[in-house]
């Protein structure tokens, strides 16, 4: 027997298909039961069969998505990905994907069962219970859950993926804050006698990330050729605390050209940490830090994110995160016409396209300036 339809009531059909003996010797069989038309019993049928045949099958289990979505963690994710991006994966799964759906098996997991969560979060899904969740939160929430079931499909679980046939809520495009010529000399200026300065001055002359920032080392500067280059990060883990670790993609590991205001500012700073090593004596922790405490330890990312949200406060100066002035800094390049490629390899995107995605609203004349150059080269080509 290869595959039986039974009719079970007005559109309601019991679908078994044949799946061989097991090894007690007694004969598997796989039931679903299909809501329709016989024609759409016939289809499923079909459907069952060729993925028997060619076996791409997945055979019923009992594993419910709360269970599979721990074994994916432990299994899956927390090997194959940065210690800071596990933590955000066990927490999104923690808090929002087992509350919603780990109850369901995961076998009869539906894509309306995902796209009914999505709906809920919308509309209460905060934890504190004071509204939805924002759309580019639940974006985020769908591209996790679809990694997660797509490696249910590879681990021969499911199938098909259910979130493929789910639409996630669209964000609206999100405009990157960066500060304008004024606003980055005002920065400047309230920093100069703090700190924040060195960490500030590298992140808007370079692009640099916060933990790219507080991971280079002095090793990593040739100040005779004005160059750096970007060879470790300092992340910041509940569970591991402060370690270096390599930067995020290979586009990320790369060397980045400094003006030379900035050469001159760090021949500056190097005198100065020279100095408090002497001062301190053996206490200074000799870290080769570029940017670091005056005892050389290291500067955790969230106490930069901190100081520098209160130097804004008492400056008054606009509000920005510290990530902000890596916008800056590619804001003001493309602003100032330098080429697109050259921005996306200073800020070590792993695509030129991310670069233009993510920036192409401070060049709203492209589509005209490159219709006038269009309109000159056939203007030539048509004799005038």
């Amino acid at each position: 027997m290869k595959g039986t339809i039974y009719q079970r009531g007005k559109d309601t059909w019991l679908i078994a298909v044949d799946l061989g003996k097991a090894a007690n010797g007694k004969r598997k069989r796989l039931w679903k039961t299909v809501h329709g038309g016989r024609r759409e019993a016939e289809r499923e049928l079909t459907q069952l069969l060729r993925e028997r045949d060619t076996h791409t099958l997945a055979e019923p289990n009992r594993l419910t998505v709360a269970e599979y979505l721990g074994h994916w963690l432990s299994d899956y994710a927390r090997p194959n990905v940065a210690p800071k991006t596990w933590e955000r994966y066990e927490e999104i799964v923690r808090l929002h994907l087992i509350p919603a759906l780990g109850g369901l098996r995961l076998d009869r997991l539906q894509p309306l069962h995902i796209q009914g969560a999505y709906s809920r979060w919308l509309e209460s899904g905060r934890r504190d219970g004071k509204g939805g969740l924002a759309s580019r939160t639940i974006l985020h929430h769908h591209r996790i859950l679809r990694e997660a079931l797509q490696q249910a499909v590879r681990w021969q679980l499911l199938a098909r993926n259910p979130a493929d046939a789910v639409d996630p809520p669209r964000p609206a495009p999100q405009e990157m804050a960066a500060l304008d010529e004024a606003g980055t000399a005002r920065l400047l200026e309230a920093a100069r006698d703090t700190w924040l300065y060195v960490p500030i001055l590298l992140a808007i002359a370079t692009g640099m990330r916060r933990g790219e920032i507080l991971g280079l080392r002095w090793q990593d500067v040739d100040l005779e050729k004005g160059a750096l280059s970007v060879r470790q990060t300092l992340e910041q883990t509940q569970a591991n605390g402060l370690a270096f670790k390599q930067p995020k993609t290979p586009k990320s590991r790369r060397a980045v050209a400094l003006p030379a205001v900035i050469v001159q500012e760090l021949r500056r700073h190097r005198g100065a940490q020279a100095e408090r090593q002497l001062l301190l004596g053996p206490t200074y922790h000799k870290s080769d830090l570029v940017c670091c405490h005056d005892d050389g330890s290291l500067i955790r990312p969230s106490v930069l994110s901190k100081c520098f949200g209160s130097l804004l406060r008492r400056s008054g100066l606009a509000h920005v995160r510290f990530h902000d002035l890596r916008h800056t800094h590619a804001t003001q390049l493309l602003r100032e016409g330098v080429h697109v490629k050259i921005v996306s390899e200073r800020l070590g995107h792993s695509t030129v396209g991310i670069t233009l995605d993510t920036y192409s609203h401070v060049l709203p004349g492209m589509q005209e300036d490159a219709a006038r150059r269009m309109d000159t080269v056939l203007r030539a080509a048509l004799g005038g």
